[in-house]
Order: structure tokens, then sequence, then C-alpha cells
């Protein structure tokens, strides 16, 4: 298999004045890109860099990140990216434990880059600071001089890439994927959303998770155009669809939330979007919806994966069976196996829960957690990989992801996910967002609380009455609601349930106006009927 820095040169040879790469001024094209891909892989060999060698980034999506992404991939370094709002003691944790080289640092990361350098073993990489402190400049590895056309050093068994996972349990875990791997991954990426040549995406996934290293090596597969975007901002995003035609855009669902509210007929272009895929989280239905009749797309793609195997499953019409996450990708297969034996060869019957486990033989899997054998022992076992994800294949054999090991709520005897109520709610026209979680009860074990962003006013009464209207089975319930200004997630996307359970969230948060006309708080409002 190709590496990565053979793939670059593909689309140089093929469509050297395709544009490449887009952030705010600054437009290259294939040809333009890689020249200056080339000073950068000179100037990092001039720093001393070899093969093998970790590169920790602490910056946005911005050109400066996706060009030493590229550079580390001819050069055969292993890109290491960690999120930017990353504290000192966690940009010191992942420097000792890759055993970092360089470090890379923008305005936003500086003061915990410079906290954990302090002893400055490590040299550092100034991007766009006015003060760099007599650190390197990235402008001046652009600038280093007789710098030839990068000859690619690596190969398709060379790391290419060590992500981080969020590490909500502990430290974080190094991720470490192959050029291979990452070909794989983005190969299948390209199929499975029918992505053709010159496509145009909006590049704001952040490049230190999977998701949005996967849309900057899908544009390169198919000579297309990454637009860098460090932040997400909708009216931004918008403005950019038009301005470059974007086709297709893969975000989170909290990011297609924040661009329908700020979307309006007439001021917004956004035609040229045919493409639209999510990941990273589940949709509500009512979002779906809503999309579908706004872009109606031509594929809407609900993508199912992690860090560690980058697709689990694929459903190509997430409007049509919403919920579905389909059916195994093109490099992988998957299992539901019953969650008391966890075992490989214990699959469950058709509709009944347990974790879904991936096989490790699959092109885009990865090999192991870098220098953690106890996480290796939890979550490899017989070639497969236990994701900790709870779900069901259906009579059809697609999968419906129901939630995780971790967030089954156990109420009155009953084993509960969060998902479908989620689902449920969801569809009342007055909830913008909803998370649901077991908090601790006397009576019933855990008591079935929603957590409700609402649009309007709105009442519990008003709620649990649609919930007795679907298909909700009644012992699932929510018995409580909380009315909040926002759903706490991470910084690309996922619902942190964890920090509703403590408590300490909802403490902090403004409450919405009062909308639930209880004598307890008016933040809650409690359903009636306390039967199962």
């Amino acid at each position: 298999m190709l590496d990565l820095g053979k793939t670059f040169l593909q689309s140089v040879e093929r469509s050297p004045d395709n544009l490449a790469v887009v952030d705010e001024e600054r437009q290259l094209n294939y040809r333009q890109w890689y020249g200056e891909i080339s000073h950068v892989v000179a100037g990092l060999q001039s720093m001393g860099m070899v093969k093998g060698e970790h590169v920790l980034a602490v910056l946005q999506n911005r050109y400066e990140m996706a060009t030493l992404h590229w550079a580390c991939q001819f050069l055969g370094l292993i890109m290491t990216p960690l999120n930017w709002r990353a504290k000192a003691e966690e940009v010191a944790y992942c420097m000792r434990d890759a055993e970092v080289r360089v470090v890379f640092y923008e305005p936003f990361s500086a003061e915990a880059v410079r906290t954990a350098c302090a002893d400055g073993n490590v040299p550092r990489v100034a991007v766009a600071m006015g003060d760099p402190q007599g650190d390197i400049t990235f402008e001046s590895l652009l600038s280093t001089p007789n710098a030839p056309d990068a000859r690619p050093l690596g190969d398709s068994e060379a790391i290419s890439l060590m992500l981080y996972t969020s590490g909500t349990t502990g430290n974080p875990k190094g991720v470490p994927r192959r050029h291979r791997h990452e070909r794989a991954a983005a190969l299948g990426h390209v199929a499975q959303n029918h992505y053709r040549r010159s496509e145009c995406t909006l590049g704001v996934m952040p490049l230190y998770h999977t998701m949005g290293v996967r849309s900057l090596l899908s544009m390169v597969l198919v000579d297309g155009t990454f637009i860098c975007m460090p932040r997400f901002d909708p009216e931004l995003a918008l403005q950019l669809i038009a301005q470059y035609r974007i086709s297709c855009l893969y975000l989170v669902p909290t990011l297609y939330h924040d661009l329908l509210r700020k979307y309006q007929s007439g001021q917004h272009d956004i035609a040229t979007v045919r493409k639209l895929g999510f990941a990273g989280a589940s949709m509500p239905d009512g979002l779906l919806i809503r999309l579908q009749e706004l872009f109606k797309p031509e594929l809407f793609v609900n993508h199912y994966g992690s860090s560690e195997v980058y697709t689990f499953s694929i459903e190509e019409d997430a409007v049509a069976k919403p919920g579905s996450a389909g059916r195994a990708g093109i490099n992988t297969r998957l299992r539901v196996v019953d969650m008391e034996k966890n075992k490989v060869d214990s699959p469950v019957a058709p509709g009944k829960e347990g974790q879904i486990i991936v096989d490790l033989a699959g092109d885009e899997a990865f090999e192991g957690y870098w220098k953690r054998p106890d996480a290796n022992q939890k979550s490899l076992r017989d070639g497969w990989y236990f994701t900790g994800d709870i779900g069901y294949l259906d009579e059809e054999g697609d999968l419906f992801v129901t939630g995780r090991v971790d967030d089954m709520m156990i109420s009155g005897g009953e084993n509960i996910s969060p998902i479908d109520i989620e689902s449920v709610l969801s569809l009342h026209e007055a909830v913008d967002e909803v998370a649901v979680v077991g908090l601790p009860d006397e009576r019933w074990g855990q008591r079935v609380t929603a957590f409700i962003k609402a649009g309007r006013s709105v009442t519990a009464e008003e709620l649990d009455e649609h919930c007795r209207q679907s298909d909700l089975l009644n012992f699932k319930r929510p018995r409580d609601y909380i009315f909040v200004q926002d759903i706490p997630k991470s910084p690309v996307g996922k619902l942190l349930r964890r920090l509703l359970i403590s408590g300490q969230y909802c403490r902090a948060l403004p409450t919405e106006p009062s909308t639930s006309n209880t004598s307890e708080q008016s933040a809650v409002g409690r359903a009636s009927g306390e039967e199962k």
C-alpha cells in the first residue's frame, strides 16, 4: 500500500492547479502547498528530526496545522495532536508519554505549552506568535533555504499518527496508527460518503480528532479542497459554504444544530451542499428531519466509529431509518455479544442488547494502545476490540447503538438506555436539545431524568404527555425534567453525561425562565404518576 507522503504526491501530479487548502486570505493549490510542505520538511530535518520521532501539535484547525500534518507524513514523523485547550499538566503528560521531540503551539495554547516545557529540554515552534520568546517560528521553517522537493521517507508500516483519547477515567491513552491504517480509513471514508474528484469540505472538526483527520486526508485523496476553520462559528460557516461552494459536510450533531439555528432563507446559499455526514454522537430524530428538509441532500450518512478503529458501521440513508448505525463498514466486521459473558463467541439474538465488538483484522484497526498493557487487556480480546458501547441488531441486520456500558440506567430493576428516550423528546417542537441520565433515587435505584434545553416555554407536563402519546414504554418515561440553558458537551460535541449525573454542572448553570410551575424549584418539573 502507498504511504501518505506518496498519496499527497498523487494529487500534486494529477491536479497541481486544484485548490487544496484555504485559511482566510491564504489559498494554495496542490503545487504551491507541496512547495511549502517541502520547506517545513527541510526545516524539521535541520532541527535533527528523524523518522519515528513524535511531534506534538497543540494547534487549532489552521493552515499551519494541516501543513505540519503532511510534513510529518513525508518525513516519517509521528504526528501527535492534542486539544488546543489542554492544560499544562495534560501537555506535560503527553510530552512524557510520547517522548516528544518538538512542540508546536499558538497563542491559545502558549501558556499551557510554555509551562509544560519550563525545563527547556524540548524545543518549541511558535505559530502566529507576536512574541515567540526566542522560540523557533513556523515562518522560519517556511523560509528554510535551499529546500528540495520533499520525498517520502516513510512507508506503509511506519506510524503516521498518534491520537490521544479523552481520558475521562484517568490519563488519556495514545492510539498509534500506521500509514496503512490511515490510508485505508481515508479510502473507506471516500467510498462510504460517495466523494468525487474535487469535492470541497469545511475543515472544522478538530485535527486532534479522528473526524478532522479523516476530512483532511479524504480531500487529498480526491484532489479536493480543505477549508480551514479554527473554531466553529455558524454564521461564518454559512458564508464559507457559499463562498467556496462547499459540497460535503462531515460534522457532529451539535454543529448541525447550530447551523440550523443561524440559517436564514434568502440570506444564506447552501445549494452546493449535496452530502451530509455525521459522527461522534447520536443525532436526535427531530434534528435529522429538519436537516433533511433544509439541505435535501443526495446522501445523508450516519458514521459510527472511534479513534481505535475508524469505522465500525455506516448507514447511508440516515433519515430512512432514524437511529440506525447501519451495517459494518467496508474495512470492518462487527458483532453484538452478551454483556455478562463478554466473549467473542457469545453473540446475542436480534433485538437483544449487548456490547458491540469489532474485528481487529480490519484494515483500519489499530494494534494496541501506546505503552498501556492494562488498557489492551481490558479492550482487546481474541483479536476483537470491545468498544464499551451497547447496541443491538434488528431483524434486518442493522445496528442500533443505545449507549455506553457506563450510561445504562437501572430503574426499578429495569435496564433503560437513554438514547430512545432522547429521540422521542427531540421530536417535541419546543425541545432544542435533550440529555437523559439516571439520578440516584432511594426507591427506584435510579430515577430517569431528562435535562431539557428548550427553544420556547414548555412544561414538564407537556413533555410527559408527549412521551405518553409516543411508542415509548411507560417505565422508560422520565420522572423529572430539568430545564437548563445548555447541555454539557466535549469540544467535539460528545455529550458529557457524567457532569449531569454529578450535579455540579446544573448547580453552576443558570436555568431557563420558569417553565415547570412546581413548588420545588423553578428549574425542575416532575412528571405525574410514579407507576412503572
